[in-house]
């Protein structure tokens, strides 16, 4: 990837609150949903609440897509392809300084806090990428 294509992937790694992530169910369905997530340069934490379908879909087909939105004109749009894991080692989502940082206003305008949202979305989701994509 050019230096200039690197350097946008990253400011919008930076910047970027919410990406989707699309997971492929048993039945061959894709299921596409919003995420928070903080990149570490290397993997993509994302943390989901144990029950969500993201969790079996992962657990069965470990391939996935992460997408960032566009500039809505069809441009300006980020996809990366990845393998997904559960990481039973990670920190709790209000242990990992990174994604407490960039989180912790959304949490408290949900009416939450940082511990009890940590135990609801207590399954972490590490993805590493394989692939990306470009749409400028």
């Amino acid at each position: 990837m050019a230096d200039d294509e690197q350097d946008y992937v990253e400011e919008r790694l930076a910047r970027e609150v919410v990406m989707w992530l699309t997971t492929v169910r048993s039945d061959g369905q894709p299921q596409t949903s919003p995420v928070w997530f903080v990149w570490d340069g290397q993997s993509f934490l994302i943390y989901s609440i144990p029950r969500s379908q993201k969790v079996p879909n992962i657990r069965a087909n470990p391939k996935v897509s992460l997408n960032l939105d566009g500039d809505g004109m069809g441009g300006g749009i980020v996809t990366i392809e990845g393998e997904a894991r559960i990481d039973d080692g990670a920190p709790k989502a209000h242990e990992e300084e990174t994604y407490a940082d960039k989180y912790r206003q959304l949490i408290k305008e949900m009416g939450a806090e940082p511990e009890p949202f940590a135990k609801e979305y207590s399954t972490a989701i590490r993805v590493i990428p394989t692939r990306r994509r470009i749409y400028r």
